[in-house]
């Protein structure tokens, strides 16, 4: 019974230092510009365990630190889908996207048009 007890507390504690506290992540996520990017981070930052957030305009790469054992990448989008951003896996839902301020709206092809993006 004693070695079985053991066994258990040894995988536990491999499981917890195997959760990374400086994990890198990244992810594709659609907008136009500087206060979308103010958006992007600002969701990313108020997401517990999520230390730097750094969304690229031009690139519509964000990277990210975050602490695994407080939070995942899936919680991540979550809280930038709420934003109203879109990213390469998911769609933000039409009440969130509503929310995003006129010149933000990246689905509209005159958005992109005025901040001279080409195509999607």
């Amino acid at each position: 019974m004693k070695q079985i007890i053991c066994i258990v507390l040894m995988l536990a504690g491999s499981t917890l230092v195997a959760q990374n506290k400086n994990a890198k992540g990244s992810m594709e996520v659609d907008g136009v510009c500087m206060m979308c990017k103010s958006r992007i981070e600002k969701a990313c930052l108020n997401t517990k365990g999520v230390k730097y957030a750094q969304w690229n305009v031009d690139t519509h790469q964000l990277s990210v630190i975050y602490d695994e054992r407080k939070t995942n990448l899936e919680a991540i989008e979550s809280r930038i889908l709420a934003a109203g951003h879109d990213t390469k896996n998911a769609k933000a839902t039409d009440e969130a996207y509503a929310k995003v301020h006129d010149c933000c709206k990246y689905r509209e092809q005159a958005v992109h048009d005025a901040h001279d993006m080409p195509k999607q």
